[in-house]
């Protein structure tokens, strides 16, 4: 009988990509959401549906019962992290989560660890495109150092056209921060008052994509999830111009092949230094939305196959096997190894 995975927030953008992905690795999505309709539409092929919202516990009790996993798609995060991870705690199955918001992600290692590791059950925050294949390429890059004295991590995106999660969720860490900046730099995480815009560099990405300008400190969830289990006292990642201008003009994504896939493409390029020595991996593949699904569905599977390094809240290079993990996605992603 196939394993039934709840997804939380399943007719969202990224969400449609998880159930999707689901069943084509012989799962069964069991769809959850505060939507009935929505619920429904997305149901007509023969799948289970529960209402639920996060603002009632005893709904999402009932929703994931029976699951084996859930995955939380539903952005804000701020709002839908502690009350989805409350209810598979109380249900004693493994927690996954596409969260890119930097806070709703610190909080999760903060006031989640103790309990989940008590419980004994697996939470991995963070499992997409920010966050989670940033976590795994640095880790990839760190072999077998156990310190590093940087990380590097430059996001090369052809576009970035965002879904309505990315504009609702952007606009809840801007609050949360009270118009505050955030860079990861002396082994902790630091909020600051930012003058003017923020700084530009050209950074040298592998061909094809070539020289480009990018925004340093245009920082993303990595600087949370690396430093969460590897000694690297300055994470810092960067932003291609292009994309961040684009985001800023919040048109939604729009679908070019049959997988519902925008045309936007992507190169990831990290570089971890020690001293003298630097390494780097760089990874490349089509549309960032799309791309969580397999992340997300893998980290699901290593868990229920006992796969997993550890119990408890973990990052996605800390919970399992990274080089391992990203040949696993060689069909969605290409990483190579430049130096190291």
């Amino acid at each position: 009988m196939a394993q039934s995975i709840a997804v939380f927030g399943a007719y969202g953008h990224t969400g449609r990509f998880v159930v999707t992905e689901l069943r084509e690795r012989g799962f069964m999505p069991l769809l959850l959401g505060r939507d009935e309709s929505k619920l429904q539409a997305l149901a007509t092929s023969g799948l289970e549906y529960r209402v639920a919202s996060v603002d009632d516990p005893t709904s999402l009790d009932q929703a994931v019962k029976g699951a084996d996993a859930v995955i939380n798609c539903a952005g804000p995060f701020a709002s839908t992290t502690a009350p989805v991870i409350e209810a598979a705690l109380r249900a004693e199955i493994p927690y996954v989560d596409v969260a890119a918001e930097i806070e709703a992600n610190l909080d999760t290692f903060t006031y989640v660890t103790d309990r989940a590791e008590a419980a004994g059950v697996a939470v991995v925050p963070a499992m997409a495109f920010f966050g989670g294949l940033g976590d795994l390429l640095v880790t990839t890059a760190m072999g077998g150092w156990t310190s590093a004295d940087e990380a590097h991590i430059a996001y090369g995106l052809s576009s970035w056209h965002p879904t309505a999660g990315t504009v609702a969720a952007g606009t809840v860490s801007r609050e949360r921060r009270d118009g505050q900046r955030v860079r990861y730099t002396g082994g902790r995480l630091e909020y600051y008052v930012g003058e003017g815009d923020l700084p530009s560099l050209e950074w040298d990405f592998p061909a094809p994509l070539g020289r480009r300008r990018v925004l340093g400190e245009f920082t993303m969830a990595d600087v949370v999830t690396v430093p969460s289990h590897l000694a690297i006292p300055e994470v810092r990642t960067y932003m291609t111009v292009d994309a961040a201008t684009d985001l800023a003009a919040a048109d939604a994504p729009v679908a070019v092949d049959d997988l519902g896939r925008s045309a936007q493409t992507f190169t990831v390029d990290v570089i971890v230094r020690r001293g003298d020595t630097q390494r780097r991996v760089v990874a490349s593949g089509q549309d960032i939305y799309a791309i969580s699904a397999p992340l997300a569905v893998e980290a699901v599977r290593r868990i229920l196959a006992g796969q997993a390094r550890t119990s408890g809240v973990a990052s996605a290079g800390a919970m399992f096997d990274a080089p391992d993990f990203l040949r696993a996605l060689s069909a969605h992603i290409s990483v190579e190894l430049i130096s190291g």
